[in-house]
């Protein structure tokens, strides 16, 4: 496959750990933003990327859309997706991330099958123009769809029909996005303007926000100090700047946007911004070939990356773990991970979705150490090489005979640890893969059939749900066009070999 996997972190100096600026004046010495994974799939530009919670996804000028597992960022089997006739300028993923939808210069947005690549809808624009922007709103209901004109299309997920529809006076819809209760939904503008919709396409709001037109907006997951009214927005644009706006609702018929930081640092056009999910962190891509870290409260640059060759054209956070992409018009996108948890207080270092512990470099086991209050061991253990898989290999008896570890309560606290990751990678091992559970019992399936809407369920589950007059799948709430159950002997093969994997790993010890 076209992409590679950086094995260890480079040393300080190299080219993919990029510069890193401390907000405080002190570095600690494992904060760092690290390169792991190049994607050169597309054959052209990349204009956009999106995360769900299993999935990437990245969309191109060269008229495709590609699926990459989040696991391993191992392409899925029915990648690239193709049915645009020119440029995909947008995609996004439902929030449960059964549906991808995509935009293109041809004029349509396209609903997809996360689960096997199928078309589920073509929606065509009414006016015909090129669509550059879709997005769902948080409860599935909507999709909203941006086309050159400036018209707004607000769909019915379920009906496949324009629910409303609206517009601005000037310019192209570039940017949107929907406020975290989806109560409302901001649109910006080629010729600067930040539009504030509600459901029934009223306009509540418009700013002026960027004088040379906005290119991109995002909001934060997190209420401003919990306030249920107050929400926190990025927007970039044409001018070289961020802006980071408090959203406020306070009144239901009337809304009030106020600039809270203007964040500098590129020194060309910014095409490109996107909170993390905990709200504290503001990536940015621009014009200028870099992509920019900022602290949301403050405004300072934690970290100016400058690995892609070209514009940076989108960025975009994966939901609850310390990694981020980027996409530029040299036709790759870059996987990013912060090393260690500096700005995501819910997410371990075992959390890394593609760093088993096994694969754990020297460093990556250093910053462990220093994690669990064992940074008298680093020198140790950097001198000795111990690397993740010598890491789950040591002993009492190793510890003093080869280590020369000589405090007992060092050794003792090093060894509960160990044995800490021993269980968490063992119940690693346990969890069932989300596609292997019936999205209606929830459970493991054992006769996986698969519907008409091309997802597998377990055959008694599924066949309860038609006989109760359910002509709906339960997975997108649209028609099923039939009600035969195929049975799904591909993946029962794989249940299969993953119990027979189970029965064996639960009978040798970890040790």
């Amino acid at each position: 496959p076209s992409w590679f996997l950086l094995g260890r972190p480079p040393a300080v100096g190299e080219r993919a750990r990029e510069s890193h600026r401390a907000v405080a004046g002190t570095r600690e010495p494992y904060e760092m933003v690290k390169l792991i994974c190049t994607l050169a799939d597309h054959n052209d530009d990349v204009n956009y990327c999106a995360f769900s919670s299993s999935f990437l996804a990245t969309c191109s000028l060269d008229k495709t859309i590609r699926l990459y597992f989040l696991s391993n960022f191992e392409e899925l089997p029915y990648s690239p997706l193709k049915g645009h006739t020119y440029a995909v300028h947008c995609c996004c993923f439902s929030p449960s991330g059964h549906i991808l939808a995509s935009c293109s210069t041809d004029g349509n947005t396209i609903l997809w099958n996360t689960q096997n690549g199928l078309k589920l809808a073509v929606l065509e624009h009414p006016s015909r123009n090129p669509v550059r922007i879709c997005r769902f709103s948080p409860d599935s209901l909507y999709l909203v769809s941006g086309a050159a004109d400036g018209s707004v299309i607000l769909w019915n997920v379920q009906s496949l029909k324009v629910h409303r529809s609206g517009g601005v006076k000037d310019g192209s819809l570039v940017a949107c996005a929907f406020a975290p209760d989806g109560s409302f939904f901001v649109t910006g503008s080629s010729c600067g303007d930040l539009t504030v919709w509600d459901d029934k396409m009223r306009c509540l709001y418009n700013e002026k926000a960027h004088d040379l037109g906005v290119t991109c907006c995002d909001f934060s997951s997190q209420l401003v100090s919990g306030n249920k009214q107050e929400f926190q927005m990025a927007s970039s644009g044409q001018d070289n700047v961020i802006k980071i706006w408090i959203v406020s609702s306070a009144d239901p018929i009337g809304m009030d946007l106020r600039c809270k930081h203007t964040l500098s640092g590129h020194t060309a056009p910014v095409l490109a911004c996107a909170f993390s999910s905990d709200g504290q962190t503001v990536i940015s891509g621009s014009v200028d070939k870099t992509v920019i870290i900022f602290e949301t409260n403050t405004g300072n640059i934690l970290h100016t990356l400058t690995q892609h060759t070209r514009y940076v054209t989108t960025c975009a956070f994966a939901p609850d773990i310390p990694l981020f992409a980027t996409g530029s018009m040299d036709k790759c996108v870059n996987i990013w991970q912060f090393e260690p948890k500096q700005l995501f207080t819910e997410t371990t270092l075992k959390g890394s979705p593609n760093t088993s512990i096994e694969n754990w470099s020297e460093e990556d086991v250093s910053v462990w150490l220093c994690k669990h209050g064992l940074k008298a061991l680093v020198e140790i253990f950097q001198k000795n090489n111990i690397d993740g898989k010598e890491l789950l290999n040591l002993t009492k008896e190793s510890l003093v005979d080869e280590l020369k570890i000589e405090s007992l309560g060092l050794r003792s606290k090093l060894l509960r640890n160990i044995e800490e990751l021993k269980m968490e990678k063992k119940s690693a091992c346990e969890a069932v893969p989300d596609e292997f559970l019936c999205p209606i019992t929830k459970e493991l399936m054992k006769e996986p059939v698969i519907a008409a809407d091309g997802y597998s369920y377990e055959k008694e589950a599924m066949e309860n749900w038609i006989i109760n007059k359910r002509r709906s799948s339960p997975m997108t709430n649209l028609p099923l066009q039939r009600l035969v159950l195929t049975p799904n002997r591909t993946l029962k093969m794989a249940i299969n070999r993953w119990l027979e994997t189970q029965s064996t790993h639960n009978q040798s010890p970890l040790s």
